[in-house]
């Protein structure tokens, strides 16, 4: 610091900035890290009509990006000015509001060229030849004849290398390169059509790595789509999403969204497209966490890959330098959009069971030594190998009595037992530990946690209550006093009119005290002090959403699991078999109120391998 307050530095004389400082300054709002110019120029080769687009990354960008395309090219009289700022193709600048191509500020290419070396080479498919031009630090070079395939090459050397401040925040070669990575994943997932290549060529001239690959799909836009979507983000995904499809005023929404008990740890599987342009804009983010508010933990993020289509001037995607966020014209009508398709088709999907929990069970089933064993570890220490694969082959019956059954089980009538089977989860079989209901299907077996299914019984049931003509209530004979910190007491009575909407009627019972006069009637006997704990926690939780709805219904969540059938209750097995049929026809029951699954269900196929018979 030199000792100077800023207030009392002496005037300067205003003058106009050089050229070479205009572009350097554009660079750094456009060009961040090697990840923005593989994505502004990636764009480019998408605009210029390309079907494949070869990217070669090396030190994650900093010392090499090469793009290559198959598209319409560059004349040679045309190359200078795309190497110059606010020059571009795309419009004609009459028109700022139907924008539909990726880039059309003309700034990508000259602020590249202002902060490294670049080099284009370009070749339209009629041109008999090619040409090529570099700019380096802001030095444009002249334009000479090249030997080019029809499309063009766009390579940046040593980026930064003219404004070096700025090599000081780059991160590792490491993370550098998956910042790439997830750019083209991202612009793959847009363009379903289009093949993409990402490589790694090495300093030292070695053996060319592949980092990304993505064959062009074929089909309709959707059909490609959910190709692409398994291709680049995995089957464990594509097994676990349901499609969304629905539109409304004029904007259309389609894409895949995982079932809710699919979480991530972190949005990092959240993709978002406006018009086929990938954005991470805060209202579409907002809005998947409110389709899955009451599906899923605080700590757990949706994953999703959406695209929304509506007409160009209901979206200004001019809004930040780097066309990363938009802006609707309705932002209410897009969320709700988001909200209510995700949560129809989630219901829709009923009581499906997700892979990564079938994995997670017969993970816990199998043997901890060898993972192709079907025998528990030190279960045939000194046998011999004869016996072992003996013990696999052959069934001997089981020739002693279990005098103390660990589980409680009942003959089920024969007939009606048939048709259970057919259901998807199946007839009750047995319940063990008083918590956990056994069943049997065609095609396996489902363990059910009853209190989790039972708890989102409730909260549905509430909900629906609460939608339809408010959540019948009932009387205490003798109200319940609960004594409360004079904070919670005011945080209670301030939300006491919404209570009363949910069937909890309070009041003020002398200093410190509330008391509990009515109670929704569906929890039946219920705990008002520990009740009143979890509103209060529930409260606290949703004060900051802002929404009045979403504040009811984590009170309405808290409520449901004083209702629900407890841990250590036993069950009878048309109980049993009665929970799996309403389960069977309550939306979202395939989780509880807290994100939990409620049932796990294993494949026969699957059981007969943990025994070795497969």
């Amino acid at each position: 610091m030199d000792g100077k307050i800023r207030g009392q530095a002496s005037r300067r004389p205003i003058r106009t900035l050089d050229e070479a400082a205009i572009n350097r300054i554009a660079a750094g709002e456009v060009v961040e890290r090697p990840a923005s110019a593989v994505k502004e120029l990636v764009e480019n080769a998408l605009d210029a009509g390309a079907r494949r687009i070869e990217i070669d990354i090396s030190r994650g960008g900093k010392s090499l990006i090469r793009v290559r395309d198959d598209g319409c090219g560059i004349p040679a009289e045309e190359l200078p000015l795309a190497v110059s700022r606010h020059a571009t193709s795309k419009i004609d600048g009459s028109d700022l509001v139907h924008i539909e191509s990726f880039g059309f500020r003309g700034e990508a290419l000259p602020s590249l060229g202002a902060v490294g070396r670049l080099r284009i080479v370009s070749r339209p498919p009629e041109a008999p030849e090619g040409a090529m031009i570099t700019v380096e630090g802001g030095r444009v070079g002249a334009v000479r004849p090249a030997p080019a395939r029809p499309g063009t090459v766009v390579e940046l050397r040593d980026i930064f290398f003219a404004t070096p401040a700025r090599l000081k925040f780059m991160r590792s070669d490491r993370a550098e390169m998956q910042a790439v990575v997830d750019v083209v994943r991202r612009l793959a997932l847009a363009e379903p059509h289009v093949g993409f290549v990402l490589r790694d060529p090495g300093e030292d001239g070695g053996r060319m790595r592949e980092l990304f690959r993505a064959d062009p799909e074929s089909g309709d836009l959707f059909a490609a789509l959910a190709a692409r979507v398994r291709r680049v983000l995995g089957k464990e995904f594509a097994d676990n999403a349901v499609p969304i499809e629905a539109e409304r005023a004029g904007i259309g929404l389609r894409g895949h969204a995982a079932l809710p008990v699919y979480s991530r740890g972190a949005a990092s599987q959240q993709y978002f497209f406006v018009n086929g342009r990938p954005v991470r804009d805060r209202l579409l983010h907002g809005a998947l966490r409110a389709a899955y508010a009451d599906l899923l933990p605080r700590d757990r993020h949706p994953a999703a890959v959406l695209g929304i289509t509506c007409p160009p001037e209901m979206v200004d995607v001019n809004v930040h330098p780097a066309k990363a966020e938009v802006r609707f014209r309705e932002p209410g009508i897009v969320r709700g959009l988001i909200v209510s398709a995700i949560r129809h088709a989630l219901a829709a999907e009923g009581v499906r069971n997700v892979t990564t929990m079938t994995s997670a069970a017969l993970g816990a089933f199998r043997p901890e030594g060898d993972a192709r064993s079907s025998l528990p570890r030190g279960f045939a220490e000194g046998a011999s190998a004869g016996a072992r694969q003996a013990a696999r082959q052959w069934q001997a019956p089981l020739d002693v009595a279990l005098e103390t059954p660990s589980a409680r089980a009942e003959v089920p009538d024969a007939e009606e037992d048939g048709a259970l089977l057919d259901h998807p989860l199946g007839a009750a079989r047995a319940q063990i530990h008083e918590n956990y209901i056994i069943a049997q299907t065609r095609e396996g077996m489902v363990i059910v946690d009853q209190h989790a299914a039972h708890e989102r019984l409730v909260y549905e049931k509430l909900k629906a209550q609460m939608a339809a003509s408010g959540i019948a209530r009932q009387a205490l004979l003798v109200p319940e006093i609960v004594r409360l910190e004079a904070d919670e007491m005011a945080r209670l009575l301030d939300a006491a009119e919404e209570l009363a909407r949910l069937g909890l009627v309070i009041e003020p019972f002398g200093p410190g005290a509330v008391a509990v006069r009515e109670t929704p009637a569906l929890l039946g006997e219920v705990d008002a002090a520990a009740l009143l704990g979890d509103i209060l926690d529930a409260l606290n939780e949703g004060c900051g959403a802002g929404l009045l709805e979403d504040r009811l219904h984590a009170v309405l969540s808290s409520m449901a699991c004083h209702g629900s059938v407890r841990s250590g209750r036993r069950l009878t097995v048309a109980e049993m078999n009665a929970l799996l049929r309403e389960m069977e026809a309550t939306p979202s029951s395939g989780q509880c109120n807290h994100g939990r699954p409620t049932f796990v269900s294993i494949s026969l196929e699957d059981i007969e391998r943990l025994f070795g018979r497969k």
